[in-house]
């Protein structure tokens, strides 16, 4: 097993950084210091905590250059993204410290002979196991809740961004946490499923694959330890018959090529009613050719590499087995011949059950493109999926899919004629294979704490 990990640009091909990683002995004792750290954080007041919270979203906004910059070197995050990234992160912190002591206040409730409390208290060390391809506001919206909620944390984060791991360790340092309250160790998946063992590790916050997160929840359930799972989708964009085509059309490019197409939430299916079909192929495929593919770095560049050279091989590896299967393409799905990680925007239609492009998720700049013969079958077909992450309707009628999204889209969030990332006051999270849990909106201080019931009797 290797010792150490390099990071490289995807841009540039060329080697960022040589890390070494922490064997097994040092990341159990960073779970032991975070333990420490815990005994004494648990006790500090939720208005001190908050108040940290706030200093991080200082910190973010003064490093967001820095921040943004190692993005784009990193996994190859489009620049101007990166600094929205950042802002994000700023955002959820000050909306957790507005919002925690109203939702970690202790409730009064009558009993047959007193009264109870019941009271949020902190469990312990959270294990955080996060992915590449928002380096900086997945880690931030899993850590910061939890530690305002008084909990400590402890992060295995993806080994190619292992620059920021180390970034965002110095900035809540920088911005007055405990040490080893939060900490970025520097491990490969081996050791960090062996931690899920370690009995001072309380829950787990996993954001990844359906496969791998199955497998990590498979760990810490043996043990009865909670989990929160933010996994992949293949996230289906209807356009019914009422569609504005306009309107859809550049949502729909704006929401399958955000980050790369390197988005857990993007909208990857596309079903289009037979009566707009022709119209919004045409104009979606117009519109995908004029997206400008190039330096991440660059202002006028739409969408840069992908992350790694492994990611984009998968990707055409799906392109191609649903090709093999039947699917068309309509524009993209060769590999450009130039340096870097590209993959081309990219369209296939003709998608049935069976292919990559209808069953999997394409983690990456390609569309899938379906035929409905109605309103009613574009429904069905969004939910045949084993996922269920987001979605979205595209209608005149809004009240018909405020309907539609509320008694039939079997996802755990919908956009109605539009597209939107996460946002710090609204739930974040999905069902089925896309997993459970909610890490935005408030929802995430209460997802590792104790509901603890203290029942105090009257005196005779």
């Amino acid at each position: 097993m290797a010792d150490t990990v390099t990071t490289i640009n995807p841009y540039t091909e060329h080697p960022i950084k040589e890390y070494r990683l922490l064997d097994e002995k040092a990341a159990q004792q960073a779970v032991d210091n975070a333990d420490k750290c815990f005994q004494s954080w648990k006790l500090v007041s939720i208005k001190e905590r908050a108040a940290l919270a706030l200093n991080l979203a200082k910190v973010l906004e003064s490093q967001q250059q820095q921040l943004a910059q190692l993005m784009t070197d990193e996994m190859g995050k489009v620049k101007a993204q990166g600094l929205q990234e950042v802002q994000l992160c700023a955002e959820i912190c000050r909306y957790t410290a507005k919002q925690a002591a109203e939702v970690l206040a202790d409730e009064q409730r009558d009993t047959e002979n007193g009264r109870a409390i019941i009271s949020y208290q902190p469990i312990g060390v959270i294990l955080g196991i996060q992915p590449w391809n928002f380096p900086l506001y997945q880690v931030i919206r899993y850590s910061i809740v939890n530690l305002v909620a008084g909990n400590t944390t402890v992060l295995k984060h993806a080994s190619n961004v292992f620059g920021m791991a180390e970034k965002i360790a110095a900035m809540f340092l920088e911005a007055g946490f405990p040490t080893h309250c939060y900490q970025s160790l520097l491990i490969d998946g081996d050791t960090a499923t062996g931690l899920i063992s370690h009995p001072k590790v309380r829950g787990v916050s996993f954001t990844g694959s359906d496969e791998v997160g199955k497998s990590v929840a498979a760990a810490a359930a043996k043990l009865a330890k909670k989990t929160v799972l933010e996994l992949g989708s293949n996230d289906a964009y209807l356009i019914l018959d009422d569609a504005d085509i306009e309107l859809a059309v550049k949502t729909c490019v704006e929401g399958r090529m955000v980050n790369n197409g390197e988005t857990c939430v993007a909208a990857k299916r596309f079903i289009v009613t037979e009566k707009n079909y022709a119209d919004f192929k045409h104009a979606f495929a117009t519109a995908m050719a004029h997206l400008k593919m190039g330096d991440p770095n660059a202002e006028d560049t739409d969408i840069g590499p992908l992350a790694r050279a492994d990611l984009r091989d998968k990707l055409h590896q799906q392109v191609t087995e649903s090709i093999e299967a039947g699917a068309t393409v309509v524009c993209g799905c060769e590999i450009p011949d130039q340096r870097g990680f590209f993959y081309p925007p990219s369209i296939l239609e003709n998608v049935s059950p069976q292919m990559p492009a209808y069953d999997d998720e394409l983690f990456g700049p390609v569309a899938s493109l379906i035929r409905a013969k109605d309103d009613a079958q574009a429904m069905q077909i969004a939910n045949d999926s084993r996922y269920g992450l987001g979605g979205g309707i595209f209608s005149a009628n809004v009240e018909h899919a405020i309907a539609l999204a509320k008694q039939h889209f079997d996802t755990g969030m919908v956009n109605i004629n539009g597209y939107g990332l996460a946002q710090p006051n609204l739930p974040f999270g999905g069902v089925k294979d896309s997993g459970y849990g909610r890490e935005h909106g408030g929802f995430g201080l209460r997802e590792f704490v104790n509901v603890k019931l203290i029942m105090v009797a009257n005196k005779d």
